[in-house]
């Protein structure tokens, strides 16, 4: 059975900063807690996972995690400038450019190749100030850009990875996976805590307080509940109003919703899938 990367509790910050975080776009998902991963759950779901069409296969028909699901579960931008730039292959131009964005450099012990450790990046966060208008502005521009397609890329990249014989673990934004099969398969679902929040991964905040049985469903089980779905058990509309109070989902959410059905190319830098909506579109 693969395991499953746990995430982290919120990052706290200070109120002061909360109208800079909602221009960046990270506002909404800096909000969700954690949510618990059940790993015989995505073991099913992997099973289920063709990496050729990037879809799931079920009984009931194909199906997939799409941008209108990274919207409401996550509340990620879905509707922006894709996630790419220039690949830089020697230290000196990446300790250029780590000199113009954060005004310091890491050292070569702090890289690998042309990539920084996460450690780096982590003391670099709990260490820097933006202590002027130019430097906070250099963040609020990444609102500009499309998140929600980023992630989602690297869900799918994660479950082809995943998929493969000799692969024993899963990473990647498992409460967007997670999440998905709650709101689809509501009778495989724990029961939720929080049925008005938003991002909707809050239902499910904490879910293994309240519901501890359904944190030992074993893979057998899930497996089984995949071989005799029916179709009345998979909500193919998952998000309409008697569903989902539109109230409680910002507007700039839905503002967003024209690319929700697109058919096409979602990118993060070398990490490039298709959102093939074009296969289950109902």
């Amino acid at each position: 059975m693969l395991t499953c990367d746990y995430p982290v509790p919120p990052d706290r910050y200070n109120d002061r900063v909360e109208e800079h975080l909602r221009l960046t776009g990270f506002y909404h998902v800096s909000q969700i807690g954690v949510v618990q991963c059940q790993k015989a759950l995505v073991n099913a779901l992997i099973e289920r996972w063709h990496p050729d069409t990037h879809t799931f296969y079920l009984l009931i028909g194909e199906c997939a995690v799409t941008l209108e699901d990274v919207a409401l579960i996550l509340g990620l931008p879905t509707d922006g400038l894709p996630i790419t730039r220039m690949t830089m292959s020697s230290f000196e131009a990446l300790e250029a450019e780590y000199l113009l964005q954060f005004g310091v450099t890491p050292r070569k012990s702090d890289c690998r190749g042309s990539c920084i450790k996460l450690t780096w990046l982590r003391d670099l966060k709990e260490n820097l100030e933006l202590t002027d208008e130019i430097s906070i502005q250099r963040y609020v521009s990444i609102g500009q850009y499309s998140w929600g397609a980023a992630c989602l890329a690297h869900l799918y990249r994660a479950l082809y990875r995943a998929s493969r014989f000799n692969c024993k673990e899963i990473d990647g934004p498992l409460t967007l996976l997670l999440g998905w099969a709650w709101i689809r398969l509501p009778n495989l679902s724990p029961l939720s805590r929080e049925p008005r929040s938003f991002p909707l991964a809050n239902r499910w905040r904490n879910w293994e307080r309240g519901d501890r049985q359904y944190r030992y469903l074993n893979l057998a089980h899930f497996r089984k509940a995949f071989d005799e779905l029916q179709e009345g058990q998979f909500v193919w509309v998952a998000y309409a109003v008697d569903r989902v109070d539109p109230n409680i989902t910002p507007a700039e959410i839905y503002m967003q919703s024209v690319v929700w059905s697109a058919t096409v190319l979602l990118v993060s830098f070398e990490c490039i899938e298709w959102h093939a909506t074009d296969r289950f579109r109902r």
